[in-house]
Order: C-alpha cells, then structure tokens, then sequence
C-alpha cells in the first residue's frame, strides 16, 4: 500500500508498507549459519486498530457539524463531506481506510540502542514514530498527529497572532481549512545535527538533535526538532511550522549542503501541478548551520507534471573542486535533475529532464548515496540505472535498462529501494501478463536483487571510510556467500587484508579478517543430516556417527558415485556448485580416517586462527578501558572495573609485548597504590579472579558471564547481546559515571553490531 512502499534504512532494514503493517525486514550477515541464502528477520508495526480523527474543535460541536454537512441540500457540500476520507476515515459504508501511506527511515544513531527510527504514516493520516528497543518488539514513541492537533487548537488554528481571526467551524470552508492544514502529505528527516545546551553551572554542552519535516496538504510544512537520543514526547524541543506556498504539494526532501565547513540546509517540495522549489529553513540554535535567505525556484512550468519522488546527492565536482548537491525528481515518466553548487558568484543552478525512460510514468525512484547513481522503475517490469557524469558545465546520465523479466519472468513492479552500499536493489513485484491475460490474484513479494560483484564488495570493504562492519552489511553478505560456495578465501582478498593489517593496524581490519575466519569455519562444517530444531522421537540416545541408519563404508564406496551425481544435478539448478566443491563434500562425508583427518586438521587450523584474532581484539579493547580507567579516577579509588585483573591478565602472556600496554598498566598501577579491588560473588562472598575473559568462577563453583566492554561481571541475571550473538553486556546502572555509561554504549568489539 501507499506512495513508495518500500524504503531501506542505514542500518540495513526494509521496511514494506502493506494494508495491515509495516513488515520490516532486517538483512544480517550471519557468521553462525552455512546455509548461501540471504539471511532475514522480520518483524512488524501493526496499524491501529482505531481510525485517526483529526482535532479541529470541540468533540460536541465537530459532530453537529459532520450532521449538518452529510444532511445539507447543497449537493456540493454533501457529497464533498461524505466522499472525502479525510473527514470519514471510519468509512461507513465506504471501505476502511486500513494500511499505511508512507514510511520514512531516521539516519543512524537516533534511538536508545544508536539505530534508525521510523515514521509511519497512515491511510487515515495518522504520523506516528515507532522504534526497535527489545529487539523484536515495536514501540510507538509519539503520536505527532495528536500532538499537532493540540497545538493548533491552543493557537486558535493560527500559524501566528497577527493573523485574522478564523471563521466559524459550522462553515464548510473553514472546516475543510482546519483539515488540510493538518493532514499530511509526506514526511522526511534531516542528518543528524549539533545543538548547544547550557547546563546548570553555565557551561555548554554539545547536545545531537535530528529534525522531522511534515509537508501538510495546504503547502505547510512544520518542523519537529527531536534531542537524542529521541524516547519520546519528552525528547521534543520545539516545532516550527513554514508556509511553502506550493499548491497542491506532492513530495518532500531535504537539501543539505556542506561548502568551506559551513552547512547549509532547505527543504524541497514539489508539486503535483510541476513545480520544484527550495524553502529555506532557519535552524535556531544549531551549531554552524546557515540557510537559503530567499525561497529558489528549480522548475516553476506548470506543465501538470506530477512530482512524484525527489532525492538530494551530495557529490563532489571534478572540474569546480568543490562539493555540489545533484537533485532529481520523478515526473511524470521522465527524471528532472537540477545540480546546485556554491561559487564566488553565488548560487548556481543548472538543471534539465532526461527523457525515453520509460513509456509509462514513473513509479518509484531510489539513489545510491555513495557514487550518485540514480534507479527508477515503471509498473511495467523495467528498471532504469542512471550514472551521472560530470561536464565542464554540468554534468549529463548515462543510463541502462534492467530488464526484470529476464530474472523473475513477466511481473509488474511497484516499489525499489537501493541498500546503503549498493549492493542489492529490493523490488516489490507482482505476476505479470501470461498470454495477454492477467493474473486472477496478486501475490505481492519483495526480491533482492545484487547490483555489484563479490570483487567490487571486497575492494570497496578494504577500502572503506566508515570502517565499520554493521553498516556494511549488505557487502559483507556478498563476501559471506562468496566464501560459502567456494570454500576458501580468495587469494587477492587475503593478500590485500594481511597488507591493510601490517600498514594500517586498524581494529576495523581485524575485526573483517575475524568475519572472513568465521565465515570459511562455516564453509568447512558438515551440515546435518535432520532439521536441527525438530525433535527426536527415538528412545535410544545414540550418537549420529554411530547409528546404523547412517550407512557403512561399503555403502558409502558403492553409492559415491550416485551422490556426486546427485549433488551436481542440484547445483546445477540451485546453487552452482561445482564439480571440485561435490567431490570435497563427499570426502567430508565419507568415514574413511585418511580422508577425514586432514579436515580436522583444517577446522583446528581455522579455530586457532580465529581464537589469536579474539584475543588481540580482546587486548585492544582492554587498553581502551585501562585509558578510560587512567583519565577518570583519583588515587586508589574503586571504578567496579576490575582494573587490577585486566592488567594481570594482559600481562600474563610473555609473547605479548606492547610498550604501550606496559606504559598505561606501569601509570595505574602506581595510582593504585597496591589496593586490588577485587570483585565478589554476589551469592557467596567469594572472591571472583580474572581468568577469563568471558566469564568469572568463584571457588565454590558458581559462574558469571564477563560483559565485553567493561569486563565486569554480570550478576544481575539481566543482560543485553550483540544482534549476532557474538558476546554480552551489562545494563548501566543509575550509579554509574558517565565515562562507564559511554564505554556500555558502544558497539560489539568482534562483529561491530549493536547491542539489545
């Protein structure tokens, strides 16, 4: 259901607007599974139960209304009142408005776990604002709906005081004003920027915002500041409503634009008659952000071009060395692009429409952030890929078709969405025509499609600026499946990373060499025989290897060829396995020691590998939280870190040998002053040592599980994990300080991943 139905968050989850919910499908790249395929967890956001009526009065007066207008003799007061949903979203005898409109991704780091919010928006117009906090369960946040309601009845449904006075709401066209200057449109978020906030003592403090605009249906467009991160109503700062001045608004996007370290920022909206324009907009108190001082006009032809989609690129110019935003909208079957960028002279806009798209209009639009590439798709099946290449003046598309059917058959599209790295395109498709006839049912689904080589996605991991693994999930995948049907880790990749890793030494590409490790471990496991979840209903408890069902050597012998075979017709149309990878399978399976023993060998190999990576991402870690340690805390105080364990235990091995680690330990240890602060068990008294890193035994035997950013033990049996279950971590507690709080706030120190 809805506009674009499909949008792709930065922290890799789809979000699918359907009639019922919002089906959110999160992409993982799973180091604990063999199994090729793409591997998703799906969640929902159901829609409410109870349809959204907007406040534009009192209860008691809006009903006599709604009474008057459905009974009145004036035809085109009746059947207007009655046939517009906005005033009817129960419906009656019409049918209910159920399902969502249209739903838009926060940037990263906007909620409590420093992930994407959404914002839903209803049929019945209803602006909620849910987020993922436990992991598998949605929460609304806010309701802006409502919120806007009230504060335009406190206003007197007046933007500002010097306005006149508003008419009677018993007047139809005062009751249609009320409606439309609160239903929206659209909605878009901004990037995350910084605010100052003056603290008690009258210092100032650096405080995140994120900003949410609304585009209403009378060209208003209110503006929600949010200070993160956002938990709900009381996390709003203010909301400040703009006049557009666009009839008939369509679409909304932001313009952000970094020229000489000054950020400037405007909202563009386009109309439904053909208009594009930029509004400027004033951040109040929001550090280095300036704005447009008049409103600039990007295509003012009233050529009754709908604008159905707009997004901003920022690029930076080859010829000009500077940075410049590329704007493109959807209109009509053609793509308007317009290229802004700031020189000596002022503001320069170039802009012009590519035309022989597609022959039908367009229905969806998407663009990949990172290199300006440009996708749009039409109903019938074709998508189109737009490559923007820069001139001395402007810039001009190459573009090719993708052809759909020649992947999925005949089908008819209605929604894509790039992923933050571009390395799959999301498709929403239907069946197509077969022998001029439609199909009597729809069966909608969501494909994925890959735009980019495993080669490209390795190269473009080792030579990342985010330098982070969670946020490239959609190119570690590629990597994952790649190393998953081959079986090994290409040469080049191995290479490339042993040299980042010598040069560099960044923890980033130790953490990627960790993934690779993991991930061929997976590769060289013998898949089971049975579904691991369904259980045994077999009284005898015998090992797998052992029970007669399993078949002898000889069987084995005689029946090797038929299964290599067998497993070679089903990569054939199923995987593409080849011929080599089904005779190693079939030496994994076989019984033989000669044959078996040389795998173990390799497992082993592979296990160590992955143990000595652990560690030294162990170690970093644990000289990050000795600093922390150093800079925080007076002569022999107890921080409740194990302080004195953590350094014995980095000092225990005699081949590490790090002159920093030796330096920091030497300075704390002599702030120490001989005190050990040891940690106790809580049900016994004992004292727990530090042996381990991922768990504490006292010495009557009872175990606690270490949290992997602070290394403290965690007793209170409630705890948080990675999202690929790669360690856990303790809740901070009220009496913590802050520079502990801010240690529990990061990231897994293996996988990257947050932490739930």
């Amino acid at each position: 259901s809805g506009l674009e139905p499909l949008a792709w968050s930065e922290d890799h989850r789809v979000s699918v607007s359907t009639a019922r919910s919002i089906a959110v499908l999160e992409q993982l790249s799973d180091v604990h599974s063999g199994g090729q395929d793409m591997v998703i967890h799906r969640t929902a956001v159901p829609a409410p139960a109870a349809a959204c009526m907007l406040k534009v009065g009192p209860k008691r007066e809006v009903a006599e209304c709604k009474e008057k207008f459905a009974s009145s003799v004036d035809p085109t007061v009746s059947q207007t009142f009655m046939l517009d949903r906005v005033f009817n979203p129960e419906g009656k005898s019409l049918t209910p408005m159920r399902g969502f409109k249209y739903s838009s991704w926060s940037p990263l780091g906007c909620d409590a776990n420093g992930r994407c919010l959404l914002a839903a928006l209803t049929m019945d117009n209803r602006l909620t604002i849910h987020a993922n906090l436990n992991r598998l369960q949605w929460v609304q946040l806010v309701d802006l709906t409502e919120l806007y309601g009230e504060r335009l009845l406190e206003a007197s449904y007046k933007l500002c005081k010097a306005d006149a006075p508003c008419g009677e709401l018993g007047d139809f066209p005062e009751f249609q004003r009320r409606h439309s200057m609160q239903t929206p449109v659209r909605m878009e978020w901004s990037g995350i920027c910084t605010t100052q906030q003056v603290k008690h003592n009258n210092e100032c403090r650096d405080v995140g915002s994120v900003l949410l605009a609304v585009l209403f249906e009378n060209g208003n467009i209110a503006v929600w500041q949010f200070q993160l991160p956002f938990l709900g109503k009381e996390s709003i700062t203010s909301c400040n409503t703009i006049e557009s001045g666009i009839s008939s608004p369509s679409v909304l996007s932001w313009w952000e634009y970094e020229h000489n370290n000054r950020k400037m920022s405007g909202l563009i909206v386009g109309s439904a008659y053909g208009p594009v324009k930029i509004i400027p907009v004033n951040l109040k108190a929001v550090k280095g952000y300036f704005t447009l001082r008049q409103p600039v006009v990007l295509w003012q032809e009233m050529d009754q071009l709908p604008v159905h989609s707009i997004k901003c690129i920022p690029l930076y110019h080859p010829y000009q060395k500077c940075s410049c935003s590329l704007v493109v909208a959807a209109r009509g079957p053609y793509v308007f692009w317009c290229l802004l960028l700031i020189s000596k002279a002022g503001l320069n806009v170039h802009n012009s429409h590519v035309t022989g798209l597609h022959s039908l209009p367009i229905v969806s639009m998407t663009a990949d952030k990172q290199n300006g590439t440009v996708y749009t798709c039409s109903s019938d099946g074709k998508v189109r890929q737009l490559i923007p290449i820069f001139t001395d003046v402007a810039l001009k598309f190459e573009h090719q078709l993708i052809k759909l059917s020649e992947v999925f058959g005949s089908v008819r599209t209605h929604g894509i969405a790039v992923s933050p790295c571009g390395a799959y395109l999301a498709v929403i498709t239907t069946e197509g025509m077969a022998n001029g006839l439609h199909p009597v049912n729809k069966n909608y689904q969501v494909q994925f499609v890959t735009l980019k080589t495993f080669e490209e996605a390795a190269a473009q991991l080792l030579e990342s600026s985010v330098q982070n693994l969670f946020r490239q999930v959609d190119l570690t995948d590629l990597v994952r499946w790649k190393i998953l049907k081959d079986k090994h880790i290409p040469q080049f990749l191995q290479e490339a990373l042993d040299k980042k890793i010598e040069s560099c030494g960044s923890t980033y590409f130790w953490r990627f060499k960790l993934f690779l490790l993991r991930i061929l471990y997976q590769s060289m496991q013998k898949a089971p025989s049975e579904v691991t979840w369904r259980p045994s209903h077999e009284d005898a408890k015998i090992l797998i290897s052992d029970s007669p069902g399993m078949g002898s050597t000889e069987d084995d012998q005689e029946e090797g060829t038929s299964k290599q075979a067998s497993k070679q017709s089903l990569g054939d149309t199923g995987k593409g396995v080849d011929i080599d990878d089904t005779a190693e399978d079939s030496l994994h399976q076989s019984s033989d020691t000669g044959g078996r023993e040389p795998m173990v060998e390799k497992l082993l190999e592979i296990q160590a590998q992955i143990e000595a990576v652990e560690m030294h991402l162990t170690r970093e870690h644990m000289k990050r939280v000795l600093g922390e340690v150093y800079l925080h805390t007076w002569i022999t105080e107890n921080t409740s870190i194990p302080t004195r364990g953590v350094c014995d235990f980095l000092m225990s091995d005699d081949g590490y040998d790090d002159r920093t680690a030796r330096v920091l330990i030497g300075h704390i240890l002599k702030k120490m002053n001989k005190q050990t602060f040891p940690e106790h068990c809580s049900l016994c008294k004992e004292i727990l040592p530090f042996t381990d890193r991922k768990q504490a035994v006292c010495s009557n035997g009872h175990i606690w599980l270490r949290c992997f950013l602070t290394y403290q033990s965690c007793q209170s049996l409630v705890y948080r994990r990675c999202l690929l279950h790669d360690s856990i971590a303790r809740h901070p507690t009220p009496e913590d300080p802050e520079w502990i709080k801010r240690l529990l706030q990061g990231p897994c120190t293996f996988c990257d991943s947050p932490v739930f």
